[in-house]
């Protein structure tokens, strides 16, 4: 990746947005492309927590393994995200696992030293990174809101409904999801079964409210399925 697409990749991130030309010049010298294949991890638990990364292409999912080794997803991300932030809140090794979904994805990282360099000297910056991880675990108090205050029903429904607002096309009332997820990744999205996703999605089906295949989800009105 040349620097000045790695330049104009980092410009274009929220957290960024008010850097000089400068500044992204400085932080594109020092930020690394990587490329990893589909399905392949970007980093695992246990692993030191000393880099972070902004994902340029594909999607990521990031969550963790419970003691039975059941994977707990916590997060899809999509390109521009900040992922492996937690360093930023003080995390030496990495409680969680980064994983690329169904392509191949591209990121560039950077060490958590060089940046918290760049953090001291950017005052904007140092709030930003603020806000994020506010807005981080607020994410986290709303999902566990909606484990102990929704039913598995509710909460499959609802992914539906959040999906489609973010990654559907309109077409009339219909909405076209293109999610390339599995049951099983859906249900470890909502903190339910494989046996409860493909139970559900086959009662909206037979409803009239869905149609679904292995790769998307067309939401015939997404006001009646909420």
């Amino acid at each position: 990746m040349e620097k000045d697409k790695k330049t104009q990749f980092l410009g274009s991130l929220p957290m960024l947005s008010l850097f000089s030309q400068e500044e992204l010049d400085q932080l594109a010298d020092i930020a690394k492309l990587h490329r990893v294949q589909k399905y392949h991890f970007v980093f695992m638990p246990d692993e030191p927590a000393d880099h972070l990364y902004f994902l340029v292409s594909g999607r990521v999912k990031t969550g963790t393994f419970s003691t039975e080794g059941r994977e707990v997803i916590k997060e899809i991300l999509s390109p521009g995200a900040l992922f492996g932030d937690l360093a930023l809140g003080g995390e030496t090794f990495r409680s969680e696992f980064a994983q690329a979904l169904h392509d191949e994805v591209d990121y560039l990282v950077l060490k958590l030293s060089d940046f918290m360099v760049v953090m001291q000297r950017n005052q904007e910056l140092m709030f930003a990174c603020m806000k994020h991880l506010s807005q981080r675990l607020q994410r986290v108090e709303n999902r566990l809101a909606k484990l102990v205050l929704k039913d598995a029903r509710e909460r499959i429904i609802e992914f539906l409904v959040e999906t489609a607002g973010r990654d559907g096309r309109r077409v009339g009332f219909e909405t076209l999801v293109k999610h390339h997820l599995t049951q099983q990744e859906i249900a470890s999205l909502t903190g339910t079964s494989r046996q409860t996703v493909t139970s559900v999605f086959n009662d909206l089906k037979k409803s009239n409210l869905i149609y679904f295949n292995r790769n998307s989800i067309l939401i015939r009105d997404v006001e009646k399925l909420a």
